[in-house]
């Protein structure tokens, strides 16, 4: 029998989970043996998942799952180097060329696991059956703009924590560009017709927010692209692959320009294919930018779990998306699952 085991989150600030109750329910009516960690932090109490009769195990209690198990969780695994004999389905972020990517690999051949990787379970026609794009790009977006209304106060952004829906986060917004005496700012989001570019465009023009919205087309002639550096917001959505061009190159530093805020919200800074050079490290909830230059300021947003800043709606729409495939987890040889597979293999070979 196929069992699922849903593990706890282990990183900071993540409250997400890709399994509500009422799918749970539905793999167990299925003939999907369903166990839930308990959790300190998951934005859905385990209540829910008692009521639904899953199984209920003790949080990070994973590594001791019977073998067949198959793990779900969403963001990495401790960084403890332990081999990992499990099948695995999380985002991995190893198969991009990042240089983190292969400690994670190396533990999966050691220990003679698998990983499903979440970005790699994709349709016949390779479009992802689920993401989160849409919530991390109206949360990077957010954040980016609390950013350039922080430097319009003449600060740095501060912490950011996560919000119980995004009408607080919209009200909180409102308030802060409603003090300023300066004009709406300008923005352009690149990818705009995919989910990342949709969710930032939304929440630009929420806050009455004029946005330039590109796509392939616009990109296709692969830079340099100085249309970017006449708006004050710029929004990377396109995930860093070979032949992305590069949006924003280190000569933007000191070039005339007037942006001052770009949100990386594809965030790969340790791909080889950043499309945006101009920084190298991931920020976090607690700094949420890195200022790369002070004359005139520039100000990068990269946070890479930014939907977890709005967990519930982003647990509840990714949980929709993904439940169909989930269903078809006693067979993980055919359609997703395969094709999921095929990509791990070709990386980490026998």
């Amino acid at each position: 029998m196929t069992h699922l085991w849903v593990r706890a989150e282990q990183r900071a600030n993540e409250d997400r989970v890709g399994l509500t109750p009422k799918g749970a329910k539905a793999l167990m009516d299925a003939g999907i043996t369903v166990t839930v960690e308990d959790s300190t932090t998951r934005i859905i109490p385990i209540q829910g998942y008692v009521d639904a009769g899953c199984v209920i195990a003790a949080e990070n209690s994973w590594p001791d799952a019977p073998r067949d198990a198959i793990i779900f969780g969403l963001k990495e695994l401790p960084d403890d180097g332990t081999p990992l004999p499990h099948r695995h389905i999380m985002f991995g972020h190893a198969f991009k060329g990042q240089h983190s990517g292969k400690a994670l690999l190396d533990r999966f051949k050691a220990g003679g696991g698998t990983l499903y990787d979440l970005e790699y379970l994709v349709d016949e026609s390779g479009r992802r059956v689920a993401a989160f794009g849409y919530w991390a790009g109206y949360a990077g977006a957010a954040v980016t703009l609390k950013a350039w209304v922080a430097q319009q106060n003449g600060a740095v952004c501060d912490a950011v924590s996560s919000y119980a829906n995004k009408d607080d986060l919209i009200a909180e917004l409102s308030g802060a560009m409603s003090a300023l005496k300066t004009s709406r700012p300008k923005a352009i989001v690149i990818g705009a017709k995919g989910r990342v570019g949709t969710g930032a465009a939304d929440l630009c023009e929420t806050m009455g927010i004029d946005v330039t919205k590109w796509d392939m087309e616009e990109t296709a002639r692969g830079g340099p692209f100085p249309e970017i550096l006449q708006h004050d917001l710029f929004f990377n959505s396109i995930l860093a692959r070979p032949g992305t061009p590069v949006f924003v190159p280190r000569e933007a530093l000191t070039a005339d320009r007037a942006l001052t805020a770009i949100g990386d919200i594809a965030c790969d800074p340790d791909s080889d294919y950043n499309p945006v050079p101009v920084y190298d490290t991931a920020t976090t909830w607690d700094a949420p930018i890195v200022r790369v230059a002070d004359a005139p300021v520039l100000d990068v947003m990269a946070i890479d779990n930014l939907p977890s800043l709005l967990p519930l709606e982003s647990s509840q729409d990714y949980a929709t998306q993904l439940l169909p495939s989930l269903l078809t987890l006693g067979d993980l040889e055919d359609d997703v699952w395969g094709r999921a597979f095929e990509t791990f293999k070709k990386h980490v070979p026998n």
